[in-house]
Formats: structure tokens, sequence, C-alpha cells
């Protein structure tokens, strides 16, 4: 098996050893690939790679899985960081974790990932992909963009605001939760409309079927174009167009918990359906 250690920054060079060890002992084999690196040498390195075990924290699992999915190549997350909602396994369980998969002691979960597509008078000029949602914020002098939504060819109407969040099932509990929207069950196909801080108060998120593509026409800008949460945002003018969809390909996410765990992460994690005054004793 060949195996990609992907690392966050912080990641110390203990824990990768501790990965290696466990994967020649495997008679694995193994590489590195830094989180910042260059996509496209990143990319080749990554042929007839058997599983991306992402080192870092929730960012870290993002990036590898815009590496991983396109591929089909599993990825299992190792938590170094602080909340760590999408990885699988804590640093201290990191030899177990590695044990299983080897064992084949594991189940692959599937999440959709989002492709998009960035246009300005007909012509593409970006296309990304990401696995929590696309924002498209208001920018400069802008203190709301003007924005025309369109879905599965059916128009849905034009809203003002200060962005609109496209989001798959994973990204529910990110981005988009913190701007109103609801929580999805991480394996749904469906993908979700969140206005952020529209003007009317009777617009709302929604959520739309698989295989479902959506457009956003900025009809008044300027905006920036943000995906996962990146550190640098691409500028969209007046008039660009933005088209959201599912990817063909799904993630494979390495799960050892059950799939309904995924509540209790909720709880954990999030902090969700706890009450708020403890109960007295």
């Amino acid at each position: 098996m060949k195996v990609c250690i992907f690392r966050g920054p912080g990641c110390e060079a203990d824990i990768i050893e501790r990965a290696v060890a466990v994967i020649h002992s495997r008679h694995g084999e193994a590489f590195e690939l830094q989180r910042d690196a260059p996509i496209e040498p990143a990319a080749a390195q990554l042929k007839d790679t058997t599983l991306v075990l992402t080192l870092g924290g929730d960012g870290t699992f993002l990036a590898g899985a815009r590496l991983a999915a396109p591929r089909g190549i599993p990825i299992l997350g190792v938590n170094l960081g602080r909340l760590g909602f999408l990885t699988e396994v804590e640093a201290a369980h990191i030899e177990d974790g590695l044990a299983r998969f080897f064992d084949g002691k594991y189940r692959t979960e599937e999440r959709t990932i989002l492709k998009v597509t960035l246009s300005r008078g007909g012509k593409t000029l970006a296309r990304s992909i990401g696995l929590n949602e696309v924002v498209i914020d208001h920018s400069g002098e802008a203190r709301m963009v003007r924005v025309e939504i369109d879905v599965g060819g059916q128009a849905v109407g034009i809203i003002d605001a200060d962005g609109v969040i496209v989001a798959t099932a994973t990204g529910s509990t990110a981005y988009a939760l913190a701007s109103g929207g609801p929580i999805l069950e991480p394996t749904l196909r469906d993908l979700l409309l969140v206005p952020m801080s529209p003007f009317a108060l009777t617009v709302r998120p929604i959520v739309f079927s698989p295989g479902l593509d959506i457009t956003l026409t900025v009809v008044r800008g300027p905006a920036e174009m943000r995906i996962d949460g990146a550190r640098r945002a691409r500028g969209v003018e007046t008039g660009d167009i933005v088209r959201c969809g599912a990817h063909p390909r799904r993630l494979k996410v390495v799960r050892f918990s059950p799939p309904e765990s995924f509540y209790q992460r909720l709880a954990e994690k999030l902090g969700w359906g706890r009450p708020l005054v403890p109960k007295q004793t």
C-alpha cells in the first residue's frame, strides 16, 4: 500500500515518524506532502496512492480532501488541532487508526464535493472544488451584493445580502451553520443555499435536491469568492456568473465509528442538545 502523509502547519516530526513506522511495519510505502505545496506536483505523486492521511486540523483535512476526492483516494484525518470535527482519529491513537485501516476494519463514508466555475462574458475564469462551501461576499465599497439565483434552469429570485453561501451537507456544520443554516446529515447529496444577513427578513436558507446546479449571477458588486475558507479570495465583478454543482466523484472518508456517531459528534464538538445550565445533583 502507498500512503500519502499530508501534513499541515505545526505538524511535528515525531507524529510523522510514528505514522511512517506503522506503514513500514505493514510493508507499505509512505511519502509526505505539505498542505501548502503546489497542486500540480502534489497531484502527480498521488498516482497509485491507497490512502491520504491528513495530520492537522479541519483546514488540513479540507485541503487533503480536494486532492483525494477527484482521484477516488480514501482519506483518514488525524486531529492535531483544537476542534477536529471532520477528522476521525486523535493524535494519541494514530497507530491504532492506521492498524485498523491496514486490517480492513473500517467503513467508507461518501461525501459530496462541490465543483465551482466562475465565468465572465462567456469565458471561464476559474474552476475549483471544495468539500464545505463556496462563499460570495461583498467587498470593496459594496455594502451588500445583489445576486440573481437560478437552480436547475429555474429562476428562484434576486436577493440583496452581505453575501451568499452554497454548501454541501458536510459544509452545513461550518460557515453555513454560523450564518443561520440548518444541519444536514453529512452523507446527503443535497446542496444548501444560505443568504448572509439578507436585507429582507423573509429570505431564508433553502435545501435543493441532488443533481441540481445552482447559478449565482452578481447583479451588483463588487464581491469576493472563497472556497472552503481559503485565505486568498478571488475577485468577482458585476455580471460575473458562479455555477455550483456536485462533482461527479464523491469523497471517500475512512470511518471507524458507526454512522449514528455523527449525532454524538454534534454534541461533543458543537455542544448541540446540551443544556445551557447543567443539571443539579
